[in-house]
């Protein structure tokens, strides 16, 4: 995922789509943190932004669930 993903992005995704980028945030944030621990992490400030995205994908999934904002409204946001 790249660094600061824009929640705009994020929007157009599908639930699944959505599951699959936070699986893979949260796995990269687990690496993150194994090589913070061993000393071995470069770049500190991509702990902070990988959280905040995190973050985001869990607001839009609660977004969907309460039906604030779905796929297709996003959608025609995107293309308006």
């Amino acid at each position: 995922m790249a660094a600061g993903t824009k929640a705009s992005e994020l929007r157009v995704l599908g639930d699944e789509e959505l599951l699959g980028k936070l699986r893979e945030a949260k796995e990269e944030l687990f690496n993150l943190r194994f090589q913070a621990a061993t000393g071995q992490l470069d770049n500190h400030g991509r702990l902070k932004a990988v959280r905040k995205d995190i973050a985001r994908i869990y607001t839009l999934m609660r977004e969907r669930e309460l039906g604030i904002e779905t796929v297709e409204t996003a959608e025609t946001v995107e293309k308006a």
